[in-house]
């Protein structure tokens, strides 16, 4: 009855982990919610396929369905929070997963932490769901056995170049679609625009920069007819440093911007 009125339903997992749930929830179970997922999930698609037959059959849940996981709360890390999120979108094609990050309050359990998770994490997670839902990426390439949370200085994108140096600069007249997409500072819009673009001419540096494109950030990443970075750039111990001190003053512009849509 609840999908006939609302556009979107809401089965909030809350924590990454049946691990986690045993100690701050023991009565809530990670199957109980899965199933609750599959039952919305089978409705939504038998309304849509009643739909499909005539228009005079009832709406359910025309958004879909979403869920909430708590950061910060317990002590799973990024790696922990992206497997689940990118289960419950395969499993149960969820619209969203939306990441909140754990604030305490007075009196709260004394197995919480006493501080608030940093907002820049929650905001980090929803650049990597970005990367997983439009972007191509697995969530194994966005987080490593030695670093298994996201770097709160820099995006996931950015991250990932730097450990895979070697795929890089990419040629913006001859690299397809999915290449363009991985390269940091460059959005999916941005990606589509190129490729439009380069049927007509050839790309030049300065037709990029008509694009409003970030280019002190995408400069060591990319090559143009009338442009190549100096390989050794790439092999600089100290890229990340020099990356995130040139962009550093735009990213106070681009961060509300990537907050809202996690576009990277």
């Amino acid at each position: 009855e609840a999908g006939l009125w609302a556009d979107r339903l809401s089965a909030n997992i809350e924590l990454p982990t049946q691990a986690d749930l045993d100690r701050f929830a023991p009565e809530k179970k990670v199957a109980d919610v899965e199933n609750t997922m599959a039952v919305a999930a089978g409705r939504i698609a038998e309304y849509q396929a009643e739909r499909q037959k005539t228009s005079k059959a009832p709406r359910f849940a025309p958004a879909g369905q979403s869920t909430q996981l708590i950061v910060g709360a317990s002590p799973s890390d990024d790696t922990a929070i992206l497997k689940s999120a990118t289960h419950l979108y395969r499993t149960h094609k969820l619209r969203r997963v939306y990441y909140s990050a754990f604030s305490p309050i007075p009196d709260g359990d004394s197995r919480l932490p006493v501080a608030a998770a940093p907002l820049i994490r929650e905001h980090r997670l929803y650049q990597a769901d970005w990367l997983i839902r439009f972007y191509g990426f697995q969530a194994s390439e966005l987080t490593t056995a030695e670093q298994p949370n996201l770097d709160l200085k820099i995006d996931p994108k950015l991250t990932w170049a730097l450990r895979f140096r070697d795929l890089f600069p990419v040629d913006v007249n001859k690299a397809s679609l999915n290449r363009l997409l991985r390269v940091p500072g460059l959005g999916k819009r941005n990606a589509m625009r190129i490729v439009q673009a380069r049927h007509f001419h050839s790309l030049r540096l300065a037709d990029l920069a008509k694009l409003r494109l970030p280019m002190e950030k995408l400069r060591p990443w990319i090559t143009t007819t009338d442009y190549r970075p100096d390989v050794r750039l790439l092999d600089r111990l100290d890229l990340k440093q020099r990356i995130t001190a040139k962009t550093e003053q735009l990213d106070l512009f681009t961060t509300p911007i990537s907050a809202l849509t996690g576009e990277v």
